[in-house]
């Protein structure tokens, strides 16, 4: 095990487009460490691995919800019963509306060393439509105490393909968050999900997105832009200053083990010749009834079989800018992926969208946006 997800699922309100399992803030908060902590006890003695654990991310939901030294007293919990490496990257995801100066400094001085703020849009009028509780003033006083607190390593996630957005609208953000000097920016396409507030108000025609066309270009304008401000991607929707990508996402997408741990967490670890993944109760009711008796809040568990995991490494491996290790696949499966795939890496070279490489076999930049129909070849 090389990661330690922990989700916290309480938000001020939830966005409109967000599937996530997330809650507005209410009673049951002012518990959640506690029961984390538990958590954490409960599986490190039914899983006591001895594996340096590389990184760790809180992620949610809105982590810097809840008062900062809670959440530093978890860090320091999983920090007393796991093997940490000295040199982890340690993670937690902000809203710009729920950090302080103070609550940064806690947060700095127990151990966290990067920091993934939620920007979205810098236009206002966008983030309310998209129903987001800050706005563009907020983050900037975030980015600020950010640097004075002592982050080096900072992450803006922004987003294209919003309700009415023009492509000038996304330039002008991802430039503003550029200039800040961030280290990190997470540019992602909006995707509607079923069930989201945005969803229904797109289909009641209460709100229009922008076209596809319009949408494909706005990426192909940010792409260029990031690039020149010295920002290279290195996954489908992630873009890093050298030395600076994300490591734990880096994890899921090298299908590392990893251990989650809160509502609605998932965990992926090997278990011989099958790799085994638990996924948590998204009930929070259940989640604290559970722990209280001294039970893991485990909801279902799933054993994956060899084809599976092949298809796994496919999909995620197809999602990096450096594709899949090659001698990794072998090391792994016992097979060369070449050979494995033969048919289906033809199909897909005939469409021109490898890039060649002697070590990995990797999407060019029209393969990676192609990738869903990439993918249905090595099904």
């Amino acid at each position: 095990m090389t990661a330690i997800y922990v989700h916290i699922p309480y938000c001020i309100k939830k966005c409109r487009y967000c599937d996530f399992c997330s809650v507005a803030l209410n009673e049951s908060a002012k518990d959640y460490c506690t029961a984390l902590k538990t958590e954490l006890s409960l599986r490190h003695s039914s899983l006591p691995l001895d594996d340096k654990i590389e990184t760790i991310f809180f992620g949610g939901g809105t982590p810097t919800i809840l008062p900062a030294e809670q959440i530093a007293d978890v860090l320091r919990h999983i920090r007393q019963i796991y093997n940490v490496d000295a040199a982890a990257e340690i993670s937690i995801e902000c809203n710009p509306k729920t950090a302080s100066y103070g609550d940064l400094a806690t947060l700095k001085n127990a151990g966290f060393n990067r920091l993934s703020v939620g920007l979205q849009s810098a236009d206002d009028a966008l983030l309310n439509t998209i129903g987001r509780a800050h706005n563009f003033s907020d983050f900037l006083d975030t980015i600020r105490w950010a640097r004075q607190t002592g982050f080096s390593n900072i992450n803006v996630d922004v987003m294209h393909g919003l309700p009415t957005q023009t492509q000038q609208q996304y330039l002008d953000t991802i430039k503003i968050v550029s200039d800040l000097d961030v280290e990190h920016i997470s540019a992602y396409c909006l995707i509607l999900e079923d069930g989201t507030e945005l969803k229904k108000m797109v289909k009641s025609k209460q709100l229009s997105l922008p076209d596809e066309d319009a949408t494909a270009d706005m990426q192909d304008a940010g792409l260029s832009y990031l690039k020149q401000r010295g920002y290279e991607r290195y996954e489908v929707s992630n873009f890093a200053k050298q030395d600076y990508q994300c490591r734990h996402n880096l994890a899921y997408w090298n299908n590392k083990p990893y251990l989650g741990i809160g509502v609605a967490a998932h965990s992926s670890m090997p278990d011989g010749y099958v790799w085994v993944r638990y996924s948590n109760t998204e009930s929070i009711p259940a989640y604290f009834r559970l722990l209280n008796k001294g039970k893991l809040p485990t909801a279902e568990t799933i054993r994956i079989n060899k084809a599976e995991q092949i298809f796994e490494i496919v999909m995620l491996g197809f999602r990096k800018v450096e594709g899949i290790d090659k001698n990794a696949f072998i090391e792994r499966f016992g097979v060369d992926i070449e050979d494995y795939f033969y048919d289906a890496i033809r199909i897909v070279g005939e469409c021109g969208w490898w890039e060649e490489s002697a070590s990995h076999l990797r999407l060019n930049e029209k393969g990676m946006d192609m990738l869903n129909s990439v993918l249905v070849h090595f099904r």
